[in-house]
This record gives C-alpha cells, sequence and structure tokens, in this order.
C-alpha cells in the first residue's frame, strides 16, 4: 500500500439487505495518488459499496474518514439528470468549487452596482474558472457527444453515462470513485480514458470488468468475496498470480475439511439419538464443515461443454448488402461476406458506425436498403443484445430458465437440469429461488445470457455481452465459447475479451467502409499502429526530399548525398563481400593455373572450363557491388 496521504480510510464497514449480508467489518484505504480497482461477483455489493462511500447508501456499523477538503468525483453506474437539461448544462448541474464560482459571479453581474466583483474576477482567475465550458466541450467531443445543446431527455442511457463521466473529470477532483466507467464508451474512448488515468496523479477507486484497463490503471486491487475485502497490491495479472495462490491454499484446507466432512456425516446417520445433548457441538461443527463443502463445489466450477445443435456446411452470405439512414449516415455499401462454419468473428468500430444494426439486418429484424442476406437452413440463432432483456418481475429464476427447457444436453448422453446450469453461472440453489425484481443488474443480466444458452444455438449473436457482467461470469462465458461447437459473432468494446474469442474481425470504419482483419483485436491494433508509423516515416521522407536542392545531373551525386554512412547491414554486407571476393580470386588463379599445367583428363578440363566463365561473371557481380558500397563509404 502507498505511504502517502491518506486520502480516504475505511475501517470496520458493514452492509446488510434484511438477511442478506453484503460485507462484514471491511476495512481499507486509498492513499494520495494511489489507484486502486475493486473486483467482485455481481450481487455481493460492488455499487452498494460506492453508493456508502460517496454518501447515497447508509450502513450498519464502521467508519468512513476521508481528508479534510478533499474534491471527490463520482461516476455512478446509472447516472441520472432532469430531462429538460441540455448536455452543456447538465455539465453545471452536479455542484462543484468552480461551477458554484460561476454561478455567484453571474449573480454579482446581474446584481445592481457589481458588489464584490473585483473578488470574484481573482477567484474565477486563480481557478481557471473562464474556460470551464470549453473544457467541457473538450472532454465531450472526447466522448463523442457533439451536440451541445441537446436535451438529456433525447439521449440514450449510454450517452448520458458518457455526459456523467465528462461531468467528473471535468471536476478535476483529488479522488475520482468511478463505477463501470468502461461501459457504452467504443475502443478509442476507452483507450482515451485509460490513457488518461495513467497520465495524471490524481487517486482513483474504480470498479470495472475491463480486465486490460484494470491491468494498465491500477496498482492496487480489491476483491470484494465472502463478506470480506482481500488486498493486492499490484496489478490485476499480479491480483490473478497471487489469488490463485490463495485459493490453493484454501482449497487444501477444504480438502481436509471435506474428509471431516465425510467422517462426520457418517456419524450423524449413525447416532441419530445422540444429537441432543453431550453431542451438541458436534452437530455444530457438523455445519461449518458442510458450509466448507460448499464453498468448494462452488470453486470448482468446471468447464461446461455444451452440445449445439446441428449446423450445416452453409451458414450465411451477405450478397451486396447496402444500408443508409439518409445520405450523411452509410452503414453498408455493396458489402459482400460469406460466413463459414465454426467461426468466431468479432465486430468492432466507433460508436454509431453501424455495428449492432449489422447483427439486426443478419437476423431479420432490419431490412437492407439492396442485396440480402442468405441464411444456411440448418442455422439457429441464440442472440444476447444490448436491449433484449424483458423478464416478469414476479417470475422466481428458476421458473425463468426451465420456461426455455428443463434440461440442456451435454452429448454423450449426459444432460444437466436447469438448476445445474444456473449453479455454473453463479446462481446458488438458494438464489434460484430469489424473485427476478430482488436481483441486481448484473445478476439480470446473467440470468438473461443463461436463457439465450440455455435454447442450445448453433450460431451465438452477442452484442455488447460484457457490460455490466462480472469477471468471474465473463471467465466462465469465454470458456464456455471457446468449447462451443457453432458460430460466433460478438460485437463488444471488451478488448481483452475479443482476444480470448475470436479469429478476426469485422473493422467498421463508418460511411460505409469495412474491413476484413485477419486476427484479434490486440493484433489489429498493433498492425494499425505499425502501418501509421510507416506512413508517417513515408510522409517525414517525402517531405524531406522535397526540400533537398535538385541535381544538375542525374548522373551526379549531390553533396548530402555523398556524406550519407553506410547503415550496419550495409556494412556487414561490404565485409562479407571482401571474404567472399578473396576467395573466388584464389580459386580463379587456380583453374587458371590447373588449364595450363596440361595434366588433366577430358572430363576436369571440361568442367574447370565450364566453371572458369561462371566464377568470372560472379566475381565481377560482387566486385562492382563492393566499389558501390566503397562509393557510399567515401
Amino acid at each position: 500500500m502507498a505511504t502517502n496521504i491518506p486520502y480516504l480510510d475505511v475501517q470496520n464497514l458493514s452492509k446488510r439487505i434484511g438477511d442478506l449480508v453484503l460485507f462484514e467489518h471491511i476495512s481499507f484505504s486509498v492513499a494520495e495518488g494511489q489507484k486502486v480497482g475493486l473486483i467482485a461477483q455481481n450481487g455481493t455489493g460492488k455499487s452498494t459499496l460506492m453508493n456508502i462511500l460517496c454518501g447515497d447508501e447508509d450502513y450498519e456499523d464502521g467508519k468512513i474518514t476521508y481528508r479534510r477538503d478533499l474534491r471527490v468525483g463520482y461516476l455512478e453506474q446509472t447516472p441520472d439528470y432532469p430531462g429538460e437539461l441540455s448536455v452543456i448544462e447538465a455539465c453545471f448541474w452536479h455542484g462543484n468549487e468552480t461551477t458554484d464560482l460561476i454561478r455567484r459571479y453571474e449573480q454579482c453581474l446581474a446584481t445592481p452596482g457589481t458588489p464584490g466583483l473585483d473578488t470574484l474576477i481573482e477567484q474565477m482567475d486563480s481557478q481557471k474558472a473562464w474556460d470551464y465550458e470549453q473544457r467541457a466541450k473538450q472532454i465531450l467531443s472526447k466522448l463523442d457527444i457533439s451536440n451541445f445543446n441537446q436535451p438529456i431527455a433525447q439521449l440514450s442511457g449510454g450517452q448520458v453515462k458518457r455526459v456523467a463521466l465528462a461531468n467528473v473529470l471535468l471536476t478535476d477532483p483529488d479522488l475520482l470513485v468511478l463505477d463501470e466507467p468502461t461501459n457504452h464508451l467504443d475502443l478509442d474512448m476507452i483507450e482515451w480514458l485509460e490513457n488518461y488515468l495513467r497520465r495524471n496523479t490524481k487517486s482513483l477507486l474504480l470498479v470495472t470488468h475491463d480486465r486490460y484497463f484494470l491491468d494498465r490503471v491500477c496498482s492496487d486491487i480489491l476483491e470484494l468475496a465472502d463478506h470480506t475485502l482481500y488486498n493486492y497490491h499490484g496489478s490485476y495479472s499480479y491480483y490473478l498470480e497471487k489469488r490463485e495462490e490463495r485459493m490453493n491454499a484454501v482449497n487444501a484446507s477444504i480438502a481436509r475439511a471435506s474428509n471431516l466432512y465425510r467422517k462426520e456425516l457418517e456419524w450423524m446417520r449413525r447416532m441419530p439419538c445422540a444429537r441432543g445433548h453431550k453431542a451438541r457441538y458436534r452437530v455444530e461443527a457438523f455445519a461449518e464443515l458442510e458450509q466448507a463443502a460448499k464453498r468448494r463445489m462452488q470453486e470448482r466450477a468446471a468447464r461446461l461443454e455444451v452440445k449445439s445443435s446441428y449446423i450445416g456446411s452453409k451458414i450465411f452470405e451477405a450478397e451486396y448488402v447496402s444500408k443508409s439512414f439518409g445520405p450523411d449516415k452509410v452503414i453498408l455499401k455493396d458489402f459482400y461476406y460469406n460466413f463459414t462454419r465454426y467461426e468466431k468473428m468479432g465486430i468492432i468500430g466507433p460508436n454509431g458506425s453501424g455495428k449492432s444494426t449489422f447483427v439486426k439486418m443478419l437476423l431479420g429484424q432490419v431490412k437492407p436498403d439492396s442485396g440480402r442476406f442468405v441464411i444456411g437452413e440448418t442455422v439457429r440463432f441464440g442472440y444476447f443484445s444490448q436491449e433484449g432483456m424483458a423478464f416478469d418481475n414476479r417470475m422466481k429464476v428458476i421458473d425463468v430458465v426451465r420456461d426455455i427447457a428443463e434440461t440442456v444436453d451435454l452429448g454423450g448422453g449426459r444432460r444437466l437440469t436447469a438448476s445445474q446450469f444456473l449453479q455454473h453461472f453463479l446462481f446458488p440453489p438458494e438464489k434460484q429461488q430469489t424473485y427476478v425484481y430482488k436481483l441486481s443488474g448484473g445478476e439480470r443480466r446473467r440470468l438473461y445470457l443463461c436463457t439465450v444458452l440455455m435454447g442450445a444455438p448453433n450460431f451465438l449473436v452477442l452484442d455488447e455481452p460484457t457490460n455490466d457482467l462480472d469477471i468471474t461470469t465473463l471467465q466462465i462465458l469465454e470458456e464456455y465459447l471457446a468449447d462451443f461447437r457453432g458460430c460466433v459473432i460478438v460485437v463488444s468494446h471488451d478488448r481483452y475479451f475479443m482476444d480470448k474469442i475470436v479469429d478476426h474481425l469485422l473493422v467498421f470504419q463508418g460511411n460505409g467502409k469495412v474491413d476484413d482483419f485477419p486476427g484479434n483485436y490486440t493484433q489489429y491494433r498493433e498492425w494499425e499502429s505499425a502501418k501509421r508509423q510507416e506512413e508517417e516515416e513515408l510522409k517525414a521522407k517525402t517531405a524531406k526530399k522535397d526540400k533537398e536542392p535538385s541535381a544538375p545531373s542525374q548522373n551526379r551525386r549531390t553533396h548530402d548525398e555523398s556524406k550519407r554512412r553506410l547503415t550496419y547491414k550495409e556494412r556487414k554486407e561490404m565485409e562479407t563481400l571482401e571474404a567472399e571476393i578473396g576467395q573466388l580470386e584464389t580459386e580463379k588463379k587456380e583453374i587458371e593455373t590447373a588449364l595450363c599445367s596440361g595434366t588433366l583428363d577430358v572430363d576436369e578440363l571440361t568442367r574447370l572450363s565450364k566453371r572458369l566463365p561462371a566464377l568470372q561473371e560472379e566475381l565481377d557481380t560482387k566486385s562492382t557491388r563492393w566499389l558501390e558500397l566503397m562509393e557510399i563509404e567515401g
């Protein structure tokens, strides 16, 4: 843990909702300049903890201490603004020191005599408040919000989240508390935010499922599990390593407990009459051992290889598809693509470039302007969409899944019940009896994912599947997709998820341009970076050449050219040529001597006579190249 000034100190914090304990007596701190990532499964209290820290929710016990005069910026998971505000007005809505000063300044100007104006002007200068609105517009533009006068009521939920993020960054707080900041950001925005947070010295407490973001930004990881907080002083990669060590130690302890559990179970069955008095302590010990065994079952989470329905060799063909929304919004233009069997494709591109529209055209929900999608007869889609989650809140979790199927076919005669399937996706039996309305947002997304997979599709179309899913669920989904014997299309801004799942990309560039890249996201970014660097180097060389004076004759070198030195590669080539030329000249002399000796038989004479002109040609070529290099060396 950093030894700088503590900005936030939490001691023995506890929170429960009814009978549900979220966390109990947890303690941690965030120091000056420290960047902390918080990890937990959905429904274990991440967002509740964030709300408590920012004063939006109460707690049972404990103490929360902020450094005096600390400025805190909080990004909620689902921010809310009055619908009548414009985008730019929303940046002034949540009061802060600067916006309060601007309001006082404007009120002063509207007051006869403008009392205290000189002092307010000095304060505006010192806080750099004059360009507050301009800075707001710059950050909004980075987050792809350009219509600053548009009413908040007309924005999508994702756009409102981006306005709220801009608002938080704009306040320039000492401590940033961010709940899922990468949701609804496209890849360029995520990388911009990642670099922004890495460069500055602000303290940070962050909840996110973006594992690359965690690894590159955070210096410490907190894991909330089993009502307890575990602290790891390192990046996400370090956390994975140390958590594995912790789980191995726990599993070894649980294995010992399981052996005792079996013995206690035998005793409980043999001695039912002994439970009354003297053996009460053994009954209580048995209950503890039973809980330990259950925890082991939850941790084990074996890979789930579900049998998908048969899929033929013909999947789908996009035949010269075009789609636009007016003259300024071209999604596709004469797009052709033949999707192959077992293909796992990722779709990336800026927000608004047409990724979701493409998916909806494939599924027949949106009609193209021209062209068509030809779908194979055996294709059975399973569609996980951004807005497709709709449940009857009065139903229990288990009933939602049983409405789709009672069992899941694993192949080879093996089957899973709906309850067993839910357990694999982190819904234990007691949670399966919970009503839908009691689930957290992330748990509802996880249940929605289960309903899609339970239908045994052979072609999965996943549109932003990682939003609001915790890291453990993502790991389970990644294993599921790795074993999935079918086709997959993933639209996602989660770089880590894309790297693990897809084997190539469709890159929507906008204005109907779509590139097909044979690789995952990281490989694409590396290729794109190398290409950009190559173009910049070529541009620099062209600019330099344009500035050089033209040569008086094509056969004469300019003064600048004659000053060029040999590269390392050219120098090594020159050394090699010198050795080879020496060997060839020695061989030439030996052949000439032999030919003049008069002692050769006919076959040897013929061989050497053919070798001599070939050798002379090779010697001339190498000598000419050596002279060229010598001329450069000058």
